[in-house]
């Protein structure tokens, strides 16, 4: 399956992207390709572009991470959620159930979601790194095959 990955940062480069380099190696070592990596900025016109850039042929899954809080910098999540055509609601509600065994209540203010997206699922974490790996090893590897095989029923 085709995995395109999204880093949204501010902050990191190439050099610094641990959770770009986390997927990716996760991703070939569950068996799929990575067919995509991009490190953009959180600017509206950046994250639309990605999205855009990452639905296409041989890609299957699209994964961003950052830019889900709710700083005046955090976009990512308003951009993509006017996107979805057809929101998954489970993805963000379990993901802030699991991850208040790890930060507690401040698990609220993450704005984790996914959905489906011209016919690609896009899945949308927070950037802290614990975060990223959260999400991979409780929700998206155990999920990675059964959402791409849902896409082609």
């Amino acid at each position: 399956m085709g995995v395109a990955v999204v880093t949204v940062s501010d902050s990191r480069t190439p050099e610094t992207d641990v959770n770009g380099d986390y997927l990716r190696t996760r991703i070939e070592e569950a068996g799929h390709r990575v067919a995509g990596y991009k490190l953009i900025r959180d600017e509206p016109d950046q994250v639309e572009a990605a999205l855009e850039d990452c639905t296409g042929e041989g890609i299957q899954i699209v994964i961003f991470n950052g830019g889900t809080g709710i700083s005046k910098r955090d976009r990512t999540y308003d951009v993509l959620n006017r996107s979805l055509e057809k929101p998954l609601p489970g993805f963000g509600e379990l993901f802030r159930m699991l991850s208040y065994d790890q930060v507690g209540s401040a698990a609220m203010l993450s704005r984790a979601t996914a959905g489906v997206y011209r016919n690609t699922v896009v899945i949308s974490t927070p950037g802290s790194p614990a975060a990223v790996q959260l999400a991979w090893e409780q929700l998206i590897a155990p999920e990675i095959a059964h959402l791409g095989w849902e896409l082609t029923r």
